[in-house]
Parts: C-alpha cells; sequence; structure tokens
C-alpha cells in the first residue's frame, strides 16, 4: 500500500484524504454547471449525489493495486476547494493519471497548479512513478493551459475520438516524466 505523509503542505494549501465533513464544500462546487461543463457524463450533483460522492472520494486515501484512485482533498484553512487526484494506470509501466477539480471563486491564483505540483511531486518521489498523464476536452483551454504550466508536454489531439454529450469531441493528451519533472524543480 502506497500513501503520502499526510498532511502535504504547500505554501498556500493542505492537501488530505477527503472527510464525510467536507460534505458542504464539496456540493459548493459538484453543484456548479461551470465546474461540470467539461466532464464526460456529469451534471451539477444534487446534495445526495454529492454525498455519495464524498463516500466514495474518503476510500480513496491511498493506492493498494493497479487502478486505485489516490484522492486528496485541497484545502484552504478549514474549507476545501477543490481534490486532486492520481489514478495509478500501470504497476508494470510506473504510469499514472492525473485529475483535478477546483471551486472556480478560487480560480486564477495559481492554486490548482500548487496542488497538482504537489501531488505529482509525491507521485514521482515517494511513489517512484516513470510517467504521469492527463487528459482533457480539446476546448478545455483552462485545464490545457494548467497542464502546460504544470510542465507537461501536448503528446496528442486524439480527433473527434469519444462521444460528449452527443457529439464527436477531441481529446487532448499531456505527459510528463520523471527525470523531466526532476529537471523542472532544478
Amino acid at each position: 500500500m502506497f500513501r503520502p505523509t499526510y498532511p502535504i503542505r504547500t505554501a498556500r494549501l493542505t492537501l488530505r484524504p477527503v472527510t464525510l465533513d467536507d460534505l458542504d464544500d464539496v456540493h459548493a462546487y459538484q453543484r456548479r454547471p461551470d465546474v461540470v461543463r467539461w466532464m464526460l457524463g456529469a451534471e451539477p450533483r444534487t446534495r445526495e449525489q454529492s454525498r455519495s460522492s464524498v463516500v466514495a472520494m474518503a476510500g480513496e486515501d491511498a493506492l493498494r493495486a493497479e487502478g486505485d484512485c489516490l484522492t486528496l482533498a485541497v484545502a484552504t484553512g478549514a474549507s476545501v476547494i477543490g481534490a486532486v487526484e492520481l489514478v495509478w494506470r500501470s504497476q508494470a509501466d510506473r504510469t499514472a493519471e492525473l485529475g483535478y477539480v477546483l471551486h472556480p471563486d478560487h480560480g486564477g491564483r495559481g492554486l490548482a497548479t500548487e496542488a497538482a505540483a504537489a501531488l505529482l511531486d509525491w507521485g514521482f518521489g515517494e511513489f517512484g512513478l516513470h510517467r504521469v498523464y492527463a487528459r482533457c476536452h480539446g476546448r478545455n483551454e483552462a485545464s490545457a493551459r494548467l497542464m502546460t504550466r504544470l510542465g507537461m508536454r501536448q503528446e496528442a489531439r486524439h480527433v473527434e475520438s469519444y462521444l460528449f454529450r452527443g457529439q464527436w469531441a477531441d481529446r487532448l493528451v499531456f505527459a510528463v516524466l520523471a527525470h523531466e519533472w526532476r529537471a523542472r524543480a532544478d
């Protein structure tokens, strides 16, 4: 089992496991149409749907086996403003997928980048990943910019590769290797 030493602290944030006490804060962003706009199959959530989401995320506090997801609450003070996650995609290839969501009221200040970078530090450092990739809708410019700020390179644009809200959509794939991540920090 692989688990960060909690909490992970950055200059402005605390990353920690999600708890049931986070329901109000999580629902505050999960209910917003602008948050789920680019998420496949996602609609603004009711409070009960957010409760189910929080229960699921609360169990994602460690990577126990390939396919597991590590989801961490992104907190400023006592408030949860989003979440970051690593999905363990391949043990043999030491690969994971990065995901993130941040309440829009906290956007534009580099907080999502700071949170994702802290999780990548753990993933490449303690967990020993070789490669991390992330994907987004081809028109999700904010997510593509965040991946670029993290030092990820765009590796692919999969043209009309999936159905999104009834229409064919492009998907962007970004990635960074461990040695590139370490060189970025130097």
